[in-house]
């Protein structure tokens, strides 16, 4: 089976269609337009692939169906049919999922990067990217920010997270580790039955693989870095 190549383009293009984030059924954002609109081949801009297109393509290459991804993830096929239609953005423990599914880093769904010694990400070209939504992000805790997006082949993902009040309280895992320094705020984090409140110098260090949960404590925003490491594919 023909192997996916990180940081180059699944199909040969010639004219590709303009498409934008379209707004769900309540009229969210889905994402930053100018990160993920994808541009005519033959303009002076370099065509950028939407998350969605880039899971579907792999998924395809893989020679897999919704309902075998689905199998491998535990992500129900709905779900997967919405982030591959550009409807959502998922998690962040999601995409790890996905990507040791499909055997691909999963910084490479964000953006695929480039081979560069080095990579640098100003504070006024940060692309944020929101979990569901405007308005979801308020209910499922979160939007973030790639603080690498253009290194090609990272073993780490670092994010700038913007946290907000909300009621989830639901344990997740995956694969790998994460550290946590908080900048702004107060987070409540819980790996197991541990909880910890944290404020602004506060970091915390765990297993991603042990149930946890971390989200704003109080009624107030906060903000952290966050790096991910998903571990080998």
């Amino acid at each position: 089976m023909k192997k996916i190549k990180e940081g180059k383009s699944l199909r040969a293009r010639g004219k590709v269609r303009e498409t934008h984030p379209r707004p769900d059924e309540t009229g969210d954002f889905i994402t930053d337009p100018s990160h993920y609109k994808v541009h005519d081949a033959s303009s002076k801009v370099a065509p950028r692939e939407s998350l969605g297109s880039r899971v579907h393509e792999a998924r395809e290459m893989r020679g897999l169906t919704l309902q075998d991804l689905s199998s491998r993830t535990g992500i129900s096929m709905e779900t997967l049919e919405k982030v591959e239609s550009n409807k959502m953005i998922p998690p962040l423990g999601e995409l790890i999922k996905l990507g040791k599914a499909l055997e691909m880093k999963m910084g490479y769904f964000i953006s695929p990067g480039v081979e560069k010694p080095m990579t640098v990400v100003h504070a006024d070209k940060r692309t944020v990217v929101s979990r569901h939504g405007k308005k979801r992000s308020e209910q499922y805790g979160y939007f973030f920010e790639s603080l690498a997006p253009e290194k090609a082949n990272r073993f780490m993902e670092p994010f700038l997270i913007t946290m907000v009040p909300t009621e989830m309280s639901e344990l997740s895992s995956h694969d790998g580790q994460e550290f946590i320094f908080v900048l702004e705020g107060e987070i409540r984090a819980q790996v197991l039955d541990q909880v910890e409140i944290l404020r602004p110098g506060d970091a915390v260090y765990y297993d991603s693989s042990n149930p946890h949960l971390v989200k704003c404590h109080g009624d107030k925003t906060a903000k952290i870095l966050a790096v991910l490491y998903a571990g080998s594919k």
